[in-house]
């Protein structure tokens, strides 16, 4: 046992995974915003799939059994509602005012992002965030496998 988390230690890298917890942040965050733009309905439960996606970036690019990698994938996940949900009103903003989005994103600035993230924010948020920041850490690590176990066990002599 000690020898497989020796390798799955040797093989963690930390910039993979804070790398793949971004890119499954963002899509995450683009497909919340997408889908919430065109049903004109925010959907909560979306937010736990920005941290599902966000944690498999972390576990898939990462390869990390070290807390470090849950922590990255619950910060990913974070990160991702939040640019989810100021994607959206950026969406909304640019339908409703014929604006386009670029022109939107060059005048974005943190103090606009601000106002515009808690005009649409509310309570109920909160909750999803954290599920969300569940979600992000826990499926941010390598999990050992049934047959890695099995190959663990010792073996029992043969009888004839």
């Amino acid at each position: 046992m000690r020898r497989l988390i020796a390798q799955r230690k040797a093989a963690q890298n930390i910039g993979l995974g804070i790398l793949g917890g971004a890119v499954g942040a963002a899509i995450g965050a683009a497909i919340w915003a997408a889908i919430t733009s065109a049903t004109h309905y925010q959907i909560g439960w979306m937010a736990v799939g920005v941290g599902f996606l966000a944690g498999f970036g972390v576990r898939i690019f990462g390869k990390g059994i070290d807390r470090i990698f849950g922590y990255v994938g619950a910060l990913m996940a974070f990160a991702g509602c939040v640019a989810g949900n100021l994607l959206t009103v950026m969406l909304v903003v640019s339908s409703q005012g014929h604006i386009p989005l670029g022109t939107i994103a060059s005048r974005l600035t943190p103090d606009l992002a601000w106002r515009m993230l808690t005009a649409d924010f509310s309570l109920i948020d909160l909750l999803f965030y954290g599920l969300a920041i569940f979600a992000g850490y826990r499926y941010a690590f390598q999990r050992i496998t049934p047959a890695e176990l099995e190959a663990l066990r010792p073996q029992s002599p043969s009888t004839p």
